[in-house]
């Protein structure tokens, strides 16, 4: 049962995770504790569970950046993990793929960041890309997958001297075509799922890819929180320990 508890600056958490949307990982936190914080004039929801704190920072880049920003500063992590959903770029890459890439791309600028492990390429772009932008994602980068959040992560805790690692499960494959969901996502980050319904219910021909979609997420999220779990508990038993244990 999830446990609200009052905030408590004595906690210890050497491991942060920064996601996007608590559907993306909710059964790896189900059972953790619940805190909520006030971070530069924001107040941020934390699900924290022995050495790891875990928030839900939002889609898109200012909003991962304004989540790392926060979860950094409250908890002083030693290693921070951006761990989501993202789209395929290389075909071979089924749904459910999980994916921890060397290297973190901002299409925005070209940047990138050498996480010092993993294997593959990973490039953030700022909206939902779709069949024909993947293609040019791809080719432009040599990028295995695409999400919007993980160089913002990456960004933020390399300037605080943090560990970065990202983890990724491929939601959907280079060739799913996508319902509109970039124009759903609110400035915060936020999706509006209630009007993104509503406009989806008197567009019968957007149904099948929203079942389709409903369908992988739920295949992604448990790829995910068992990647998660594996992450973690590998860190817990490095020589030395990278974070503390779960």
């Amino acid at each position: 049962m999830r446990r609200e508890r009052s905030q408590d600056l004595s906690d210890s958490h050497q491991l942060a995770i920064v996601a996007a949307l608590e559907r993306e990982v909710w059964p790896f936190i189900k059972d953790w504790s619940v805190i909520r914080r006030e971070y530069d004039g924001r107040w941020f929801k934390f699900f924290e569970t022995g050495g790891a704190v875990l928030i839900c920072g939002g889609m898109g880049s200012e909003a991962a950046r304004r989540a790392t920003e926060a979860i950094i500063s409250l908890y002083d992590p030693k290693m921070v993990i951006s761990a989501g959903f993202a789209g395929g770029l290389d075909p071979a890459l089924p749904v459910g793929h999980t994916l921890t890439p060397r290297h973190v791309i901002d299409a925005g600028d070209g940047s990138r960041i050498d996480s010092g492990s993993g294997e593959g390429i990973l490039v953030s772009f700022e909206d939902v890309a779709d069949v024909e932008q993947k293609a040019k994602l791809s080719q432009a980068y040599g990028a295995h997958a695409v999400d919007m959040e993980a160089a913002a992560v990456a960004r933020s805790a390399t300037a605080h001297g943090v560990n970065f690692l990202a983890c990724k499960v491929i939601s959907d494959t280079s060739g799913t075509g996508l319902p509109p969901l970039g124009r759903f996502i609110a400035n915060d980050g936020r999706f509006h799922a209630a009007s993104f319904l509503v406009h989806v219910a008197v567009r019968p021909w957007l149904w099948g890819r929203v079942r389709r979609l409903a369908r992988d997420a739920t295949i992604a999220a448990g790829k995910l929180c068992q990647a998660l779990t594996s992450t973690s508990q590998a860190l817990s038993d490095a020589d030395p320990p990278l974070v503390g244990k779960l």
